[in-house]
């Protein structure tokens, strides 16, 4: 979904996939965070790794409501995404999606494999 004011795109949504809620859910283990705070996380860092690879930004503008994301890009990013639809039949918004989708496993060393966790940690489950 793409919300437009004069035609300025604000605001990309998108839903978060089960490979980003499996990774948020594993940081939020690692990390001892809940769920839904791992989740902004986890987002916020895939987010912060596209625009500063697009744009150079340090900072990123979005909010959360559930499992969908809002993301108010840059106007670089958004002028990347808007190129990259003329390659593919798909909406900004989901290039983003699948863009955050490839970083969802960052800063997650062996993703998947059982890392010791510290000594006063609690149980996972």
């Amino acid at each position: 979904m793409r919300s437009r004011v004069r035609g300025v795109v604000l605001t990309l949504e998108f839903e978060a996939s089960d490979r980003l809620l499996a990774a948020a859910e594993e940081w939020g283990n690692r990390q001892m965070k809940e769920t839904d705070e791992a989740l902004e996380s986890k987002v916020e860092q895939a987010l912060l790794e596209i625009e500063n690879l697009v744009s150079g930004a340090t900072e990123v503008d979005f909010e959360i409501e559930g499992a969908t994301v809002r993301h108010h890009p840059s106007d670089d990013l958004e002028a990347f995404l808007e190129a990259q639809t003329e390659d593919t039949e798909l909406s900004p918004s989901e290039l983003l999606a699948k863009h955050v989708d490839l970083f969802a496993t960052v800063f997650l060393d062996n993703y998947g494999d059982d890392v010791e966790r510290p000594p006063n940690a609690p149980p996972v489950e």
